[in-house]
């Protein structure tokens, strides 16, 4: 009952930035967590970023610490993702997810249960 729809990927030189949306509609939306994965090809999706809907506490992976920034928004039930400083290895699907309940940590795909359908980021060098 739950979908997320991201937004805002597309192509970008290196040492530019792009912000991501993602919003989530649905007759009830619950959520523990909101995360951004990404997954190159021939890659496993790998966690980028999480935040807690209610306090807004972040977790960010180390290989974008200091250049990503991950927000929300309660009242348009939207995160979003600063991108800054993009390097080519940032080219990715990015993927938006949310987290239910608190079962697993932050940095696990099993931990979410709705993903969204993913937006294009590629980054030249």
């Amino acid at each position: 009952q739950v979908q997320l729809v991201e937004s805002g990927g597309g192509l970008v030189q290196a040492g530019g930035s792009l912000r991501l949306s993602c919003v989530a509609s649905g007759r009830t939306f619950i959520s523990y967590a909101m995360g951004w994965f990404r997954q190159a090809p021939g890659k496993e999706r790998e966690f980028v970023a999480a935040i807690n809907w209610s306090d807004s506490s972040t977790y960010y992976a180390d290989s974008v610490k200091g250049r990503y920034t991950i927000s929300r928004d309660n009242a348009k039930n939207t995160v979003y993702l600063q991108m800054n400083s993009l390097k080519p290895e940032d080219t990715a699907v990015y993927y938006c997810a949310t987290m239910v309940k608190r079962l697993h940590t932050y940095y696990q795909r099993r931990s979410y249960d709705y993903w969204g359908q993913g937006t294009q980021v590629t980054v030249s060098s």
